[in-house]
Parts: C-alpha cells; sequence; structure tokens
C-alpha cells in the first residue's frame, strides 16, 4: 500500500473536527467543502493556532456568511473583529480579496491554483491549500507541520529554512490525484497531532515504518533549524487623552505599515533610540507607566502619557467605541489609563 492511502485510511478514522472541515464521512456522503469558509480559515490560521482561530472564526462566519456578506462590510467593524488575531494587514486583505472574488468573478473562488495566486493576500501556502481542500485538486500544501513530517520521513537534515525547497519537492512526490484534499488535510493533522516538535508519538504513528529519522533515532532532532536571531527592542510613546464626559481622542492609523487601518492613540516613531517626546496637543500630559507587546520581528516598550481635558475641549473627541475595537497593544495602553483613573 502506498504511503499515501495508508496515510489516508488513518485519517478516515482520526481526522480533527473543525468548524471550516468537511469530514471524511461527509465527504464521501458528496458534502463539498465552502472555498469561502476554506480560505477564511487558512487567512486566519497563519502564525495563529487552530485553537485561537476557532472563536474569531465561528464570529466571522456569523455576522459574514459567504463573500459577498463580507464584501459588503465595513471596513472598520472588520478590522475591530480581527483585534486579537494579529497580523493585521491579513485583515485588509481579507477585504481586498473578498470585493475581488465579488468584483472581478461572481462571487465564486476560482478554482486553478494560478488564478487564486491572483487575489489579494492569497500567496502560494493558501492558493494550495484551496485548491486541494476546498476543489480536491492534487495541489501540494506545504505548512510547518508538513516540512517536520517530510524532514523525519526522509530523514533531511538541511536546516529550515534553506531545506524548504527539498521539503517542498518530497511533499510534492506524495501527493495523491485521489482525495487530494483530504490527503492535504491527513499530512497537517499528521504534524499537528503524532509527529509534533517534541516528543512525537512515533509508536502510533501511521508511517512508522517507512520512517528514517525514527530508524535513525534523530526523529526528535528535526527539522533542523538555523538559529533564531534576537528580537530588537524599540521604544515609543502613545498620548492618551480623554474629556470628563468620557470622550477619547483616537486616530485611525495610515493603511501601510503595523496595526495599518486600525484604531489608535496617537504618538511618535517606534525606534531603538529614545523616542521624542510630541504629544498632539497641548496639554497636562502625565506619564502613567508602559505597556510592552511583540511582533514578530521585534518587542515594543511604549510609554503611556494620559491626559484629562474639560468636557468643553474641542478636537476629534470619540465615545462611539469600545475596547474591542483597538488592536491588542493599544487596549494594553487604555486598560492602563482606566486602572489609573
Amino acid at each position: 500500500m502506498e504511503l499515501s492511502e495508508t496515510l489516508l485510511e488513518w485519517y478516515d478514522r482520526h481526522a480533527r473536527t473543525m468548524p471550516w472541515r468537511v469530514s471524511p464521512e461527509d465527504r464521501r456522503a458528496g458534502v463539498a467543502p465552502d472555498p469561502y469558509r476554506i480560505w477564511l480559515s487558512e487567512i486566519m490560521l497563519q502564525q495563529t493556532t487552530v485553537a485561537a482561530v476557532g472563536p474569531y472564526f465561528q464570529r466571522f462566519t456569523s455576522l459574514w456568511p459567504n463573500v459577498p456578506d463580507l464584501a459588503a462590510a465595513e471596513d472598520a467593524r472588520v478590522m475591530a473583529e480581527w483585534a486579537g488575531l494579529g497580523y493585521y494587514a491579513r485583515a485588509r486583505n481579507l477585504l481586498k480579496c473578498a470585493r475581488a472574488v465579488v468584483t472581478d468573478h461572481g462571487g465564486d473562488f476560482p478554482q486553478d491554483h494560478a488564478t487564486l495566486l491572483t487575489l489579494p493576500g492569497i500567496g502560494p501556502y493558501t492558493a494550495s491549500a484551496i485548491a486541494a481542500i476546498a476543489f480536491d485538486q492534487p495541489a501540494t500544501v506545504v505548512d510547518g507541520n508538513v516540512e517536520r513530517v517530510m524532514a523525519r520521513l526522509h530523514a533531511v537534515r538541511t536546516p529550515l529554512p534553506n531545506a524548504k525547497p527539498e521539503l517542498t519537492d518530497l511533499a510534492t512526490a506524495l501527493t495523491p490525484q485521489d482525495r487530494p484534499g483530504d490527503y492535504a488535510q491527513a499530512v497537517m493533522d499528521l504534524g499537528a497531532t503524532i509527529c509534533t516538535p517534541r516528543n512525537p508519538a512515533c509508536g502510533i504513528c501511521p508511517w512508522m515504518t517507512h520512517c528514517k529519522a525514527r530508524e535513525l533515532g534523530i526523529a526528535a532532532e528535526l527539522p533542523a533549524k538555523l538559529p533564531k536571531k534576537e528580537k530588537p527592542t524599540r521604544f515609543g510613546i502613545a498620548y492618551v487623552a480623554r474629556r470628563e464626559d468620557g470622550a477619547w481622542h483616537l486616530e485611525t492609523r495610515p493603511e501601510k505599515g503595523l496595526l495599518g487601518g486600525m484604531l489608535g492613540w496617537p504618538g511618535t516613531d517606534w525606534t531603538e533610540g529614545d523616542p521624542t517626546d510630541h504629544p498632539p496637543f497641548d496639554a497636562d500630559w502625565q506619564t502613567i507607566g508602559e505597556v510592552r507587546h511583540t511582533f514578530t520581528h521585534f518587542h515594543l516598550k511604549l510609554a503611556i502619557r494620559a491626559t484629562i481635558l474639560p468636557e468643553s475641549a474641542s478636537g476629534e473627541f470619540t465615545k462611539e467605541f469600545t475596547r474591542t475595537d483597538l488592536p491588542t497593544v493599544m487596549r494594553k495602553a487604555y486598560d492602563l489609563v482606566a486602572k489609573a483613573g
């Protein structure tokens, strides 16, 4: 029996249950996956765990059950619902992609890999995942789980990220023509539940007799990785102003850059040196503390300066927002100010 067939038999018994997934039983009964739900889940799952994504996915699909609904949504509402998932460029591209699907493809996701790649926010991995899982095309889906499985199965010692092309070729060679969508999910499930980063459960792996790393006793050492560079620390100042009537001074951040298009507090640039104090207007600003947050490529230490203004103060103040409208780092600043009173 070929490796793909062995894995599919295992998947038929052990497939994880996920809100966006069509089970093997339902697939055999003729239930087709919804490309919208597959696409949405894949975008949400980038750099995020299945457990973290679940509640967001349920809320998004309740608010916007299909592509046209999402395409018609207000940007600010979508960004607010995304808050907490991070990587806000994904949320901006989510809207751009939904609108492109409606405008250019009549509301239906294209089925071929090449056309999927033309959509905003869809790269090679996501295009392959949609093509395979939603449309059952023999596209090779390679995420971190698949890379780990391939590295161990073939005892590839080349460290990541240098090993990516080799691991992709090995994964492609195993991708079957029959049930490629289920197979793609099966390999990811294998990596997530058995061929785990630490303490892989080799004794119950369906591929145990074929795994070269297990045979050599080096499964736990693979995949090898190049040493990570230490993240730098950047510093900034956020200015949190509220009026006595409970209105807050907020701004919408520029579309490009970190937290683009999100609500936030005015502030300085985030630099590796000491930031220059430059409040948005004259007031009795008081430094009340510091919040810390870690982004993909750096740590941030953000000094929080706050002030309370009379109700008569003019400017861009609003009561029409909630704490959850803010991205996580701005929410931390809000919480610090609210606690200080």
